[in-house]
């Protein structure tokens, strides 16, 4: 099994793995924003997963000569250590549930505040469950000052997104005079929940989206937005 043994190379997995941690809302939040409804992207996500984590385990996993110390993992299966195994797939679980529901904020509350609360959340719990597991080993003096500056991000990240909505709420107000002939129907019918009237009503998913000319940030922007999102909230 291949083992990361120098400092260099954990740094180097630990900043690719800071890479990936702030792409993947990034995309999930584009999806929603494309049409794609939260459920079905985590379908994508889980079954990518599964697959990502079968292709690691047999090949960086059976890399090199299996010892007592580092068994490769077809020597591990058939390890008899259920306790282990069923708590592993409870933090499955949990993560998976975190997970899908973590989509569902970032369309109700933004990817700003959604990413940095949970964020903040999972370095919190799990910075304080690790240092009471490892029998305090590490100086508290230093960790948990560090785990402060994660909870101010958290009010700093509430506040951004009030200024934002009470910007997208400002702007919305001049919708009217903002859009062309007719824009009121339309705003109207979104405003309703419903679909574009002008467009066939098919499934949110497949149905052809006409592209947005409005400028981004103004208020026909957001009304387009929210027209091809899969959850429809801005407007109601």
């Amino acid at each position: 099994m291949y083992v990361v043994e120098s400092k260099a190379g954990a740094i180097g997995c630990m900043i690719l793995s800071l890479c990936c941690l702030g792409s993947w809302p990034a995309i999930l939040t584009l999806l929603e924003r494309r049409g794609r409804l939260p459920q079905h992207t985590f379908l994508d996500f889980t079954t990518a997963n599964l697959l990502a984590a079968i292709v690691i385990a047999f090949s960086l996993g059976e890399i090199g000569k299996s010892t007592f110390r580092t068994p490769d993992f077809t020597t591990q299966l058939p390890q008899d250590n259920w306790p282990s195994v069923l708590l592993a797939v409870a933090g499955g679980v949990l993560l998976s549930v975190g997970n899908l529901a973590t989509q569902y904020a970032f369309a109700f509350v933004g990817l700003s505040v959604t990413e940095v609360i949970t964020a903040s959340i999972t370095v919190v719990i799990g910075t304080t469950l690790n240092y009471f597991l490892d029998d305090k080993i590490n100086k508290a003096e230093i960790l948990f000052p560090g785990v402060g500056c994660f909870l101010i991000a958290v009010f700093l990240g509430a506040a951004v997104h009030a200024s934002n909505a009470a910007d997208v709420k400002a702007k919305l107000k001049s919708l009217p005079s903002e859009y062309k002939d007719g824009t009121e129907d339309f705003y109207s019918s979104i405003k309703n929940g419903e679909d574009n009237p002008e467009k066939e009503k098919t499934d949110v998913e497949s149905q052809e989206k006409q592209a947005g000319k409005a400028k981004a940030g103004t208020a026909g922007f957001f009304v387009e937005l929210e027209n091809n999102r899969a959850i429809k909230f801005l407007l109601h």
